[in-house]
């Protein structure tokens, strides 16, 4: 009887770590002379609790281009290319930002957390891998 209590409580606080969370991301360019790099996107924090990526999702602004995102439970397969980064406390405010030495132990950031971005409709594709590998993440292309 106690086993399976502390199975269940272990199971309890572990669940919020295991649960992924993405944000789905279509971009137009709303100027002619500004082409967006990519335009359907998702990314999800591994390593970080449930609600973590609530305050980013909702929280992207660009002046020039028009951006759609809405949360989801999970990104979708499908993708053509990803981008895997280190967290940085500035990644919990903006995806995109991240570092490839990023500070140890640093506040509410687990030292393995990662940021995957998916990208599924490319406009620019080696500018989209030079900002992921500049920004320290690791570009796989399907």
């Amino acid at each position: 009887m106690i086993a399976k209590a502390t199975a269940l409580l272990i199971g309890c606080l572990l669940a919020p770590l295991a649960l992924a969370e993405g944000c789905h991301i279509l971009t137009q360019s709303s100027s002619p002379g500004v082409a967006a790099v990519e335009t359907e996107s998702c990314y999800e924090f591994q390593g970080m609790p449930a609600g973590t990526i609530n305050w980013s999702c909702s929280n992207e602004s660009q002046e020039t281009l028009g951006t759609r995102q809405e949360k989801v439970a999970k990104c979708d397969a499908g993708y053509v290319a990803s981008c895997r980064a280190a967290i940085t406390q500035e990644t919990l405010a903006n995806h995109r930002s991240s570092s490839s030495n990023p500070p140890a132990n640093e506040p509410n950031v687990p030292d393995d957390a990662k940021v995957v971005t998916y990208y599924y409709d490319l406009d620019d594709p080696t500018q989209a891998k030079n900002d992921c590998e500049k920004g320290g993440g690791t570009w796989e292309q399907r």
